[in-house]
């Protein structure tokens, strides 16, 4: 008898390529829904909490 060819590993592989493909591109969308200008708001907010409370 022939000895059966394992794939668990190449599954495994597999299984990472994807989460790691996922991840990126998930990331890369992140801050699409958020419109830049609320961006910059609340950034302009935040800097001037850290001003004030350095005073």
């Amino acid at each position: 008898m022939e000895k059966e060819n394992d794939n668990f590993w190449f599954y495994i592989a597999g299984v990472i390529v994807v989460a790691i493909g996922l991840v990126f591109m998930l990331k890369s969308r992140e801050m699409e829904s958020v419109p830049t200008s609320a961006f910059a708001e609340t950034k302009a907010q935040v800097d001037k909490q850290i001003s004030s409370a350095k005073k």
